[in-house]
């Protein structure tokens, strides 16, 4: 009988940002796209991830704060 082999999971690459805790301004259609799909989506202030948290347990990032209230819109 051959040995059984066990893969381990597989744990994503973090980025520099990922250990913050913002709530960021995204498209709410990228939003559900992600929930759905898994794809990583840009933030306001250009962060890139997979929203796994309700945003309303954080404070908002500051740069995507700043950055809509300078005008900027999520295209």
């Amino acid at each position: 009988m051959p040995p059984e082999t066990i893969e381990a999971p597989s744990r994503p690459e973090l980025d520099d940002g990922d250990h913050d805790r913002f709530a960021h301004y995204c498209k709410k259609a990228d939003i559900v796209r992600a929930h759905v799909t898994g794809e990583a989506i840009t933030a306001l202030c250009g962060k890139k991830w997979v929203p796994t948290r309700d945003p309303s347990r954080y404070p908002v990032c500051p740069t995507c704060k700043e950055l809509k209230d300078a005008g900027y819109s999520l295209r």
